[in-house]
């Protein structure tokens, strides 16, 4: 083979590289794009509070663009809705132009096993995000969007990248008893499950918010920082600063119950 033809040859298999590389990389930017308006603000609203909006995590749109989907955990209690602080639970939406348009906010299901929840909101709808209903292979990059830490950033939509390093049980056993705690001994009773635990960096706020499928966009998993670690992390003495999600298809069980929606 003459030189000129191996050079020709190396440039190939550079180009063949390259197409292979470059759509994931080029499609983040899109992914956000198509994303952003599906991601919403999760708290609560009274008019005697300051601010009136209390923010408590993050969500996502699904299904018919009425309904979405965050952590349990993220809901207040029962007892702090209603009542004489005349305290409501309430969303925060994308408009169009970009603002964010509050809109009241209903309890349709909770999944308390697997800590989802699925919320339906008044007015005009949203894009949906697709739900995967299968577990992601380990390996697959992620995009996580949401909130973290809340107002003190602003509420800028933000994302994340990183991969699912393992899908992984959600509870262990500890070394010792000392190592349980209460929602640890609950979680090994009811049986484990495989959740997955990812290498992209989530804070509080990010609860609730979706981990999308770099490559194909569908929600794989809901960030959770709470159930997971409260169960998987009980016997360790500091925390670890790994992130965890649940799988989707819990959602997608979720939501399939409720077809109204």
């Amino acid at each position: 083979m003459s030189s000129n033809r191996r050079h020709f040859c190396r440039l190939l298999a550079l180009g063949a590289l390259l197409a292979v590389c470059l759509p994931s990389e080029a499609g983040l930017p899109e992914l956000i794009q198509r994303a952003k308006p599906s991601i919403v603000l999760v708290g609560t609203y009274a008019a005697t509070d300051n601010p009136r909006f209390s923010f408590r995590g993050s969500g996502f749109v699904v299904g018919a663009g009425n309904a979405l989907i965050t952590n349990v955990h993220v809901l207040p209690e029962p007892d702090q809705l209603g009542g004489e602080a005349e305290r409501s639970l309430m969303v925060q939406v994308r408009r169009p132009d970009g603002s964010w348009g509050e809109r009241a906010a209903q309890i349709v299901a909770l999944d308390r096993e697997h800590d989802l929840a699925l919320l339906h909101f008044e007015g005009p709808g949203a894009p949906a995000l697709k739900l995967q209903a299968e577990l992601a292979r380990e390996g697959s990059e992620v995009a996580i969007m949401g909130f973290p830490v809340g107002g003190a950033l602003g509420f800028s939509t933000v994302t994340h990248r990183g991969t699912v390093s393992a899908v992984t049980p959600i509870a262990l056993p500890a070394p010792g008893s000392s190592g349980l705690n209460e929602r640890a001994v609950r979680q090994l009773r009811n049986g484990s499950f495989d959740i997955y635990q990812l290498d992209a960096t989530a804070y509080p706020g990010n609860s609730g918010g979706p981990v999308l499928d770099m490559q194909t966009g569908a929600v794989i998993g809901i960030l959770n920082m709470v159930l997971v670690k409260g169960s998987k992390e009980s016997a360790l003495g500091s925390p670890t600063g790994i992130s965890y999600a649940i799988p989707a298809l819990y959602a997608a069980q979720l939501l399939s119950g409720h077809p109204e929606y």
